[in-house]
């Protein structure tokens, strides 16, 4: 086997407000497994200021995977738990090569093209006006679960932004979900999440930043709005993860696998999750269409009826252009449009 990598830089199609900052672009690299003519393509995704994975010596640890994989190490004797976005991207061109470079890593109903994935229609933080902009755009192309970035802009402007989504749509027509992204302060997160609990909020993503354990865990006791655990699962080690949830008792978590080191270690949260009766999704985390692709068709595997979070592959100018379409508010797979990877593959 032969392996190198390549890089793109991503470019948003508009800045992408978080609590965190804006992001006008969003490099990615691309573990590329060759073999017996066939080959495989592995995204490894890293979020700035959310990632664990050390940026001052990512591409010196690229490097060193594909001079070990080229010497031919034992794929078991290669530690990569500081780097979970790089175990993702190897776990997938490795089921990639598996399907001789097919890109239809889980075989099933989904990537034949004739069901889609319900998913959630993603509002970015901004202004006022880009925000209900996005909502309308949400709302004409037939989502019936939205979910918006807040904790960023005066938290005023945002409960008006999201009273009028309640002025319009019932509960029974429109689920609203909200992401603080760690936002909110602790000290106010309680009374923040009482007012926004009015507009029959279906949950809120990581009120407050992770690693503070005792509030977080005061807040799911009290809060009328149910909390998800996102941030918080990144950088966790096994022998932590039961301890966590058992600890904070979450209503959901997300499962986010390019952050969290793939699909065997979400599949060991997700195990833990339902022994401790907490629900769960799974989230895209900003890849391009390659690291989506192999998201989506994992998290068909799963059954989950819950609406993804799967609507991240129309974010980029520049993307790869893939199967991958939204219709309906549902994420398909049409294996009658091809894959570009000419800017993967120079």
């Amino acid at each position: 086997m032969f392996a190198r990598y390549s890089t793109l830089n991503l470019q948003f199609k508009f800045p992408a407000g978080t609590s965190r900052g804006v992001l006008l672009h969003k490099p990615s690299s691309f573990l590329i497994l060759e073999k017996d003519g066939f080959t495989g393509i592995g995204e490894c995704s890293t979020i700035p200021g959310l990632s664990i994975d050390p940026v001052d010596s990512y591409s010196d640890k690229l490097e060193e995977l594909c001079r070990l994989l080229n010497e031919g190490y034992d794929l078991s004797t290669i530690v990569l738990d500081d780097f979970p976005s790089i175990a993702f991207g190897l776990e997938t061109a490795l089921l990639d090569l598996k399907a001789k470079g097919s890109k239809c890593l889980f075989p099933s109903a989904f990537t034949l093209g004739g069901t889609g994935i319900p998913i959630n229609g993603l509002v970015w933080m901004g202004d006022k006006d880009f925000m209900q902009k996005q909502i309308r755009e949400k709302i004409s192309a037939g989502y019936h679960c939205i979910k918006l970035k807040v904790g960023a802009i005066d938290f005023e402007t945002e409960m008006e932004i999201i009273s009028g989504i309640r002025q319009q749509f019932s509960v029974e027509d429109m689920e609203i979900r909200l992401d603080a992204n760690g936002g909110f302060n602790p000290n106010d997160a309680l009374e923040k999440l009482e007012k926004l609990a009015v507009f029959s909020i279906h949950s809120i993503e990581q009120p407050i930043k992770p690693r503070q354990y005792e509030e977080m865990a005061e807040l799911c006791r009290q809060s009328a709005i149910p909390v998800v655990l996102d941030e918080e699962l990144i950088g966790v080690s096994s022998f932590e993860k039961e301890a966590i949830l058992g600890k904070i008792k979450p209503a959901y978590i997300i499962l986010k696998p390019s952050l969290i080191g793939g699909f065997k270690q979400s599949e060991e949260w997700i195990r833990l999750a339902e022994k401790h009766n907490i629900a769960w999704w799974v989230t895209s985390a900003l890849e391009s269409n390659i690291g989506l692709n192999a998201i989506a068709q994992w998290t068909y595997t799963l059954n989950s009826l819950l609406p993804q979070g799967l609507g991240t592959g129309q974010l980029y100018h520049n993307n790869i252009h893939s199967p991958l379409v939204i219709e309906d508010a549902k994420l398909f797979y049409k294996p009658e449009n091809k894959w570009d990877l000419n800017s993967i593959l120079i």
